[in-house]
């Protein structure tokens, strides 16, 4: 027989598994579950409770209190777990007001057991989208300079832009591993056996916050009207506070009839369909932990324009498979007229999609992978 796994303490603000839904975070517990002892997850408090362990092996735990009182049950849970085993190692996702890496911490000083701070998204980073974006991003570089001589390492989702950051904030590179956690359902998200005909020219997929870009979007169109004589038409799929920003713009440079609205799509299989339906997908974000759906709509051989925040510049090559913009209206109209109104340049992207090497973002590859990640730091001395 071999050695026993060891077990693995997470401090995640996730509510969904123990109200019984079935999101990203379960379907990682479930992978998780395989390749650890016993996991048990500090939660925040829940809507409802339907289920305080999955999987056999994986224990939820969240409070009746609310935030004020997080960090707390945080410690006080995180300590008595450790009274009754041992753990590898302690995850925390981390973001502000990081009430979850300053229980982590303590969890870590009582008991040795060392922690590992995960930054999925610094707001505000490359861009804020107003003053609470820059208040989270000077929050976050506070706490990642707090941090770094308590953590054992940081986690990080993407190759680029958050490596060179936490460097730039004093974090050494031997604390810094990339750990991705984007994966993509290749049965759904996939080109159609035969080309749909187009429905829309572009296409925006995102909570409407101001953080996305969508008014940069709009007013790219109206660019492209007003310089290229083009009437490009935008689906937007979407909800959030910037619809009445949004409304009212188009209403004031009279582009409604270039715009179409919906809120949500039923599941997986019909956002693919509206990839495919799509001559372009448009990602404006300033800043991101992602974006999913830039890797998804490539995946369904529709190309991206997009602005280089998160893993964009891991996946897409300008000029090859997708383009990159700078988050202006004015070069997105640019690059928007030279992709859908000169010959043959979509029809060159799209030759390069789905891009060879997205097998590497297959689930259950991508979720073995991380939970082997975490296992390596669990094993290896991390200072």
């Amino acid at each position: 027989m071999g050695e026993p796994l060891p077990n693995l303490l997470m401090v995640s603000a996730d509510r969904s598994v123990v109200a019984g839904e079935r999101g990203p975070f379960y379907y990682m517990l479930e992978l998780f579950s395989r390749h650890w002892g016993r996991v048990d997850v500090i939660g925040t408090r829940p809507e409802r409770v339907a289920a305080t362990t999955v999987f056999g092996n994986v224990h939820l735990h969240h409070p009746s209190s609310g935030k004020l009182r997080q960090a707390g049950f945080i410690t006080n849970t995180g300590v008595a777990l450790a009274r009754e085993r041992d753990y590898a190692l302690i995850t925390s996702h981390d973001y502000n007001p990081f009430y979850n890496g300053w229980g982590a911490s303590r969890i870590s000083h009582r008991t040795g057991i060392p922690f590992v701070s995960e930054i999925h998204h610094v707001p505000g980073f490359p861009r804020a989208a107003n003053l609470r974006e820059r208040l989270d991003r000077w929050a976050t570089r506070r706490y990642v300079r707090w941090a770094r001589s308590r953590a054992a390492g940081f986690r990080v989702v993407n190759g680029t832009e958050l490596p060179a950051l936490l460097g730039r904030w004093g974090v050494a590179s031997t604390q810094i591993h990339v750990l991705p956690s984007l994966y993509l359902d290749r049965e759904v998200f996939r080109p159609a056996d035969v080309t749909p005909r187009p429905e829309s020219d572009l296409l925006f997929v995102g909570r409407l916050v101001p953080n996305k870009g969508l008014l940069a979007i709009l007013d790219a169109l109206r660019l492209g009207r007003e310089q290229f004589g083009s009437r490009w038409r935008l689906r937007v799929l979407g909800r959030g506070p910037e619809s009445a920003r949004m409304e009212a713009f188009l209403a004031r440079h009279r582009l409604q009839d270039q715009v179409e609205r919906l809120e949500w799509v039923a599941d997986a299989p019909a956002l693919a369909q509206l990839y495919r339906a799509s001559r372009l997908l448009v990602c404006a974000s300033l800043s991101e932990g992602g974006p999913r759906v830039v890797p998804e709509a490539m995946a369904c051989g529709t190309p991206a324009v997009s602005t280089r925040v998160g893993l964009v510049p891991d996946i897409l090559t300008d000029r090859v498979n997708g383009r990159l913009f700078d988050g202006s209206a004015a070069d997105l109209a640019r690059v928007l007229h030279e992709v859908l109104d000169v010959a043959g340049a979509e029809a060159g992207l799209r030759s390069e999609l789905p891009p060879r090497d997205f097998q590497r973002y297959e689930r259950s590859r991508v979720l073995a992978e991380l939970a082997e990640g975490l296992l390596t730091m669990a094993r290896t001395p991390l200072r």
